[in-house]
């Protein structure tokens, strides 16, 4: 067997459909579903019998659970609201059929916000390392950073893949943003890191200034607006949570 699409979700019938018809040229799709409360399960049984539910555990554990269901040689590892379009499948299995491979491989990502595709504010090209091979691979990193961990040369892909994230708008963005911003305050304690006062301020400002006119964010128009200031909230979300936890008002 060549190739493993991985998957983990839950709660994702409006994304996974999308995601898992565009992993149908694969060996195989295997998908861990942390016990769906909509259809994501019963529609993810429509495309494979490799579905396993399983409580959530954590990014880094799930990931590593589902890789350790996989039997092909490549794993290609999928979020739910993401597609791997044509031209990305074709130059993967141009790849995986080569005699001269290296280990892992960067693919750039593409996502769609606010009704248009983001070409800067930092979300492009947005290198993700999916594509690997398996034997030579480990989920690590932190609570939200999660990592795949390779043993071995790593190479870059040309093609895109697509990425739908926060159903294209602000709520969703700001929700998932302010989860985050939860895990990395837990992350920011782990590490020795405690509140300033100057941080608090600074960081969302700079947060700003490097999405919005570093990562030319102003270039995106509106949207590229819109994700400099929800970002730059993120970050202030960040550091008073940290405060928070220090203080006790919350649990570590």
């Amino acid at each position: 067997m060549k190739i493993s699409v991985c998957i983990i979700c839950g709660d994702e019938e409006k994304n996974i459909r999308r995601a898992l018809e565009s992993s149908k040229w694969a060996d195989e799709i295997v998908v861990v579903d942390h016990i769906s409360k909509d259809k994501t399960y019963d529609i993810v049984k429509e495309y494979t019998d490799k579905v396993y539910q399983r409580e959530w555990t954590g990014f880094i554990d799930q990931k590593n659970y589902v890789l350790s269901l996989a039997k092909g040689k490549w794993i290609f590892s999928l979020d739910s609201d993401e597609e791997i379009t044509e031209d990305l499948k074709n130059e993967i299995m141009k790849i995986i059929n080569s005699n001269n491979t290296k280990d892992g491989y960067y693919v750039p990502r593409r996502s769609f916000f606010q009704g248009r595709w983001i070409n800067h504010s930092g979300f492009y090209p947005d290198k993700q390392l999916r594509l690997f091979k398996r034997t030579k691979a480990k989920w690590g990193g932190q609570r939200v950073h999660e990592k795949i961990e390779i043993d071995g040369e790593l190479g870059i892909l040309k093609n895109d893949l697509l990425h739908y994230p926060f159903e294209g708008n602000i709520e969703e963005f700001e929700q998932t943003l302010n989860r985050y911003s939860t895990l990395q305050a837990k992350n920011l304690y782990d590490q020795g890191k405690r509140f300033n006062l100057f941080l608090l301020f600074a960081r969302p400002f700079f947060k700003f200034l490097e999405i919005y006119i570093l990562k030319m964010g102003f270039l995106d128009g509106i949207a590229g607006f819109f994700i400099a200031r929800i970002s730059s909230h993120a970050m202030f979300l960040r550091y008073a949570k940290l405060r928070e936890i220090e203080k006790g008002f919350v649990e570590k």
